[in-house]
């Protein structure tokens, strides 16, 4: 499997299977940031899900995967500082704002400064007609933000924040995908890195919802809290380690776009799941989501 995935990087069988693996980590990344949204306080979902997988990644990083290179323990470092800060950064905004509002403003500022550090860190430039596609699905993400925003009653008082937030947040998003998409380039097992990143990474927000956990007046029952946890955590493995294989195998702007077409998936769920309304005008910026994510990938 290892030698096979090795085998087809940078090549046309590398780059569709690249192509599934960013658009299945768009649909899992809707889910788990749903997830993380819902009934529940944002920081304790976020800790039941690092803890969740975190303890799964565990026995793999430990026992089954190669053990890093030496030169790998300061890019988890790196990593484990930059997800962290995210992760805070994330957690404030949804605290603030509506998920179909905070959401697409994050997605939609990643994707356009990873193609600018892709260019910088990888030596990759997208053609004019990739640049139309990522104005075109940009415009779609921002629309679908304001249209919600307009069409939203309540925390409007606490929105401004959360909008600041979520463009910070994206900013981190971009170096987030940067950033592992260079770690899991440098080790020769990219299973290593995904085995040791999901490990270091569950390491402190349990630690962070505990506390918040034991202040709260009213606490919410746990063993619905660690079945969300367990979920979040299996989808986590699905959806970061899905776009991460793809940025090995192709190139990481394209695979960095192509995943923010979660924004549509996010609006579906928002609808179906969480019981906010849809329409035709929501409907048609979905639409142009997609179209820009084709263009990308056909300009190519």
């Amino acid at each position: 499997m290892i030698d096979w995935l090795i085998s087809i990087e940078g090549t046309q069988t590398g780059h569709k299977l690249a192509l599934f693996l960013a658009l299945l980590a768009a649909f899992l990344h809707a889910v788990f940031g749903a997830l993380q949204k819902g009934r529940y306080d944002p920081w304790l979902s976020r800790g039941a899900i690092d803890g969740s997988y975190g303890l799964m990644a565990a026995p793999i990083a430990l026992f089954v995967v190669p053990w890093p290179e030496p030169f790998m323990w300061p890019i988890f470092a790196g990593a484990f500082v930059i997800h962290t800060a995210y992760k805070f950064l994330q957690a404030m905004a949804y605290a603030r704002g509506a998920y179909t509002v905070v959401y697409p403003v994050v997605r939609g500022t990643g994707p356009l400064f990873t193609v600018i550090g892709a260019y910088f860190i990888f030596n990759e430039a997208f053609t004019w007609v990739q640049w139309l596609g990522v104005g075109v699905l940009l415009a779609g993400i921002y629309g679908l933000a304001v249209y919600n925003l307009r069409t939203i009653t309540e925390g409007r008082e606490t929105m401004g924040a959360a909008l600041v937030l979520a463009v910070i947040t994206g900013c981190g998003v971009a170096l987030y995908t940067t950033y592992d998409a260079y770690g899991i380039r440098a080790t020769a097992d990219p299973f290593t890195f995904l085995a040791w990143f999901f490990f270091i990474d569950g390491l402190v927000f349990p630690v962070i919802a505990t506390l918040r956990y034991r202040s709260m007046l009213e606490k919410p029952p746990l063993p619905p809290l660690f079945r969300k946890g367990m979920l979040g955590g299996v989808i986590a493995f699905g959806s970061f380690g899905a776009v991460m294989l793809a940025t090995r195998l192709d190139k990481v702007g394209e695979a960095a776009v192509l995943r923010e077409t979660s924004t549509v998936f996010a609006a579906l769920i928002g609808w179906l799941m969480l019981g906010e309304k849809s329409g035709p005008r929501r409907i048609a910026l979905m639409g142009l989501i997609a179209v820009g994510a084709v263009i990308v990938e056909m300009g190519g």
